[in-house]
């Protein structure tokens, strides 16, 4: 009886353990959905890091092994500064080693990554590059996904388009089938623009839209529905609680607004940040270690809300 017991144990564990080792289907877009390789829906929940050049501490695999196995992501964002100090503009190879790092461990982990070209600004020559490259590297992989400009701010839909199809043509040049996220203007809540002028001509596209809670409202959901309901596929690859500043109280009740009209439309979404920076947004205390094993009192109030949601919504 009790060799059958151990048995039983075995066999279970090893069932865990081909669910947590399943590859990464290849996804795509039909309509507005994303999809498996057999047209089933699916719809990604994760974290989003730091910008790199603030954060690069966590830009590692213990980092993204606990992200995965204990905070339950199934996709992460390596979120690579352009501009600002140590960014791409000023330390292209640390800043690819560091995405390289996520991607890495992602693909180890059987885990999407976002690979988000973190820039409220146009910079299309780097941009060109940095995307041809990333693409001949990892674009037989179907864990990867392209976030081609994270928050245009001033700039028109005319030129973030223009923009994108330079772009989306260099990837597509390297890889055929894996997702691209393409921005929208107005720190990605003008998602009524892309819907009312989309790109044509390429298929798996997805557009982003970025909400604070604490800021955004109904309003910002309704604009979205109305954008899904002209066709336009829908990514939230950025997303959390508070104002838009990333600091101030978080709205309980707003967010769970969100997170429910998320789950009830199918959309994926990657919460903002894996970072310690002394604000609500940051998910964890300076305390915690860099390279994960995390401890409850390294986590802060919106990281411990992360992981529910992603408890909840899985």
């Amino acid at each position: 009886m009790k060799k059958l017991f151990f048995a039983i144990v075995l066999l279970a564990d090893i069932k865990v353990q081909a669910q947590l080792s399943k590859p990464c289907e290849q996804l795509k877009v039909m309509g507005t959905t994303l999809t498996d390789s057999k047209g089933n829906r699916v719809a990604l929940h994760g974290m989003s890091f730091g910008w790199h050049n603030w954060w690069p501490r966590f830009y590692n695999v213990g980092a993204v092994h606990e992200l995965v196995n204990a905070w339950h992501a199934n996709v992460i964002r390596a979120s690579m500064g352009i501009e600002h100090n140590d960014g791409y503009l000023q330390k292209p190879d640390q800043s690819i080693q560091l995405v390289k790092n996520v991607v890495d461990a992602c693909i180890k982990e059987n885990a999407y990554v976002i690979i988000d070209w973190h820039d409220h600004n146009i910079h299309l020559n780097e941009s060109k590059l940095f995307f041809e490259m990333m693409a001949k590297e990892y674009g037989k992989h179907p864990n990867i996904i392209y976030e081609i400009y994270n928050e245009p701010d001033h700039e028109s839909w005319a030129e973030v388009k223009a923009y994108s199809e330079e772009i989306i043509k260099i990837i597509r040049a390297q890889d055929q089938d894996n997702i691209i996220l393409v921005g929208s203007p107005h720190w990605d809540q003008d998602i009524h623009l892309p819907a009312s002028d989309p790109i044509k001509g390429y298929n798996n596209l997805m557009y982003t839209m970025h909400f604070y809670a604490g800021t955004h409202k109904k309003w910002l959901r309704d604009r979205t529905d109305e954008a899904i309901a002209k066709g336009l596929p829908v990514f939230v690859s950025e997303c959390a609680g508070m104002e838009a500043t990333g600091d101030g109280p978080i709205d309980i009740a707003e967010s769970k607004n969100f997170f429910d009209w998320m789950q009830e439309k199918g959309l994926s979404w990657a919460v903002w940040s894996v970072s310690d920076k002394n604000e609500t947004c940051s998910v964890l205390k300076p305390s915690a270690a860099s390279d994960g094993h995390w401890k409850p009192e390294d986590i802060k109030e919106w990281g411990k809300l992360a992981i529910e949601y992603m408890e909840k919504y899985k």
